[in-house]
C-alpha cells in the first residue's frame, strides 16, 4: 500500500469519527433534549400553542381600525377581573357597524361614496340581505340624537361609546362575536376580510383579542384565560342588545367556542343561538399530531410523553370533541379539504362525534366541505362565493328558535 494512503487511512477514520459524534449529539439534542425541555416548560408549551409572538402585518395601529379598511368601527377594551387569577384584564375590541346601517348614516359617519360601494353585499345575495336591514325609522331615534350633537366629535371616546352602544340597543341587525385562531391579532388581514363580508350581510361584529394578542392585557394566555375573555366579552354584549348572538370561531377559536358554550352551559347562563366552527380540530392533542410543526416528532415513541401528555396535565386541552356534546345550540362546521394547518380528517371527525354524543332534540349540525381545488386552505374559506348563502340560512333558521 502506497505510504500516503496509510497515512489519509487515520486522518480519514477520525474525521468520520467527529461527523458520527455531531451527528449524534444534534440527533440527542433534537430530538431528546428539546422534547424533555417541552416536557417541563409550560412557559414553552403556551408559546408554542398559542404562538402570540407571531405578528403580522407590520406596524398595524389597532387603535385605528379604518387603516385596516374598517370604517365605521369603534375600537375600546372590556375589562373585568379574573378572579382565579386576581387580577384585571384589559381585552382589546372592535366593533364594525352593519352595513344598513353604516349606509343609512354615512353623511353623519363621514363615509364616502367610493367607500360605501366598497361595502355592498355581493349582487346574487343582496335581496336576501336587504331583508335582514331593520325596517322601522322610529328605532333611530336615539341614533339620530347622538349624531346630532352640538359639535359632534366622533373621535372622542366617550361619543364612539354613547352611539355604538346604542346602535346594539336600537337595531334589530343580529350580532356575531368572532374568536380568531393563534398567531397575530383581530387586525389579520384574513379576519378583516369576513369582518367586511359579515358587515355586508348587515351583521353587527364584534371581534377581540385575548389576553397575550394584539393590544390586550400582556398576560401569558392559557385555555381558562382566553375563554374567560370572551365571556366577557359577550357577557358585555349581551348586557347592552337583546339581539341574537352568534359565535364564530376560527382554528384555535374553535375550540375557545366550544368550551365557552359549554361554560356557559354550566353556569346556566342565556347562550348564543349557535355557533359557527371554522376550520376546527376535534381536541388539541391530536391536532398537535397533525400540525405541521411536529412533522419531525411526531413518529417518536416519546411523543406523548413528552409533548402530549404534558399539554394536557396543564390544561391546555381545547377539547372541542369533548364540549360539543355539553351545549345545546346548533352547530355549522365550515371546513377546506386543503387545509394543512388543520387537516380536515379533524374537523369531520369532530363532526362525527357530534353526530353520536348530542342530545336528539338538541340543535342540529351542519357540515360544509370546501373541495380542495378552491385552494382555500386555513384561512380563506370567507372567499367561497357561496359562503354568504351559507351563512345567512344557517343564522336565519335557528334564529328564533330555542334549544
Amino acid at each position: 500500500m502506497p505510504y500516503f494512503a496509510m497515512q489519509r487511512r487515520p486522518i480519514l477514520l477520525k474525521i468520520c469519527l467527529t461527523t458520527c459524534k455531531i451527528c449524534i449529539l444534534v440527533f440527542v439534542i433534537i430530538f431528546i433534549v428539546l422534547p424533555l425541555i417541552f416536557k417541563f416548560s409550560f412557559a414553552l408549551q403556551k408559546s408554542i400553542l398559542f404562538l402570540t409572538f407571531i405578528s403580522y402585518p407590520p406596524n398595524l395601529d389597532l387603535k385605528r381600525p379604518e387603516k385596516s379598511g374598517l370604517y365605521a368601527t369603534r375600537n375600546f377594551f372590556v375589562t373585568y377581573r379574573d378572579q382565579e387569577e386576581d387580577i384585571d384584564v384589559d381585552v382589546a375590541v372592535w366593533h364594525v357597524l352593519p352595513n344598513d346601517l353604516v349606509r343609512r348614516f354615512a353623511k353623519e359617519l363621514q363615509i364616502d361614496e367610493p367607500t360605501l360601494s366598497n361595502m355592498t353585499a355581493p349582487e346574487d345575495v343582496r335581496e336576501k340581505v336587504d331583508a335582514i336591514a331593520t325596517k322601522d325609522s322610529s328605532q333611530y331615534r336615539e341614533i339620530e340624537r347622538i349624531l346630532h350633537r352640538p359639535n359632534l366629535n366622533l373621535d372622542d371616546s366617550a361619543t364612539q361609546k354613547d352611539l355604538f352602544e346604542e346602535t346594539l340597543r336600537a337595531t334589530t341587525n343580529d350580532i356575531v362575536l368572532y374568536l380568531h385562531g393563534n398567531t397575530a391579532s383581530r387586525g389579520a388581514s384574513h379576519r378583516v376580510d369576513l369582518y367586511k363580508l359579515l358587515r355586508s350581510l348587515n351583521y353587527h361584529v364584534v371581534t377581540l383579542d385575548y389576553r397575550g394578542y394584539g393590544d390586550s392585557a400582556n398576560i401569558s394566555p392559557t385555555e381558562r384565560g382566553v375563554v374567560y375573555d370572551a365571556l366577557a366579552v359577550y357577557q358585555y354584549i349581551t348586557s347592552i342588545s337583546k339581539n341574537p348572538v352568534y359565535l364564530w370561531g376560527h382554528s384555535l377559536g374553535t375550540g375557545v367556542a366550544t368550551h365557552l358554550l359549554s361554560l356557559l352551559t354550566d353556569m346556566s347562563l342565556p347562550g348564543p343561538k349557535a355557533v359557527v366552527l371554522e376550520s376546527p380540530f376535534n381536541n388539541i392533542r391530536e391536532e398537535i399530531c397533525a400540525h405541521p410543526f411536529s412533522k419531525l416528532y411526531r413518529h417518536l415513541p416519546w411523543f406523548d410523553y413528552t409533548i402530549s401528555s404534558p399539554m394536557y396535565a396543564n390544561e391546555l386541552r381545547f377539547e372541542s370533541d369533548q364540549h360539543i356534546a355539553e351545549f345545546r345550540q346548533p352547530v355549522l362546521i365550515l371546513h377546506a379539504e386543503d387545509d394543512h394547518v388543520v387537516p380536515f380528517n379533524l374537523g369531520y371527525k369532530l363532526y362525527r362525534t357530534a353526530l353520536d354524543t348530542r342530545g336528539k332534540s338538541w340543535g342540529p349540525i351542519e357540515f360544509h366541505r370546501f373541495e380542495k381545488t378552491s385552494h382555500y386552505g386555513h384561512r380563506y374559506i370567507c372567499r367561497a362565493p357561496n359562503l354568504p348563502e351559507i351563512v345567512i340560512h344557517f343564522f336565519r333558521t335557528y334564529r328564533n328558535e330555542q334549544y
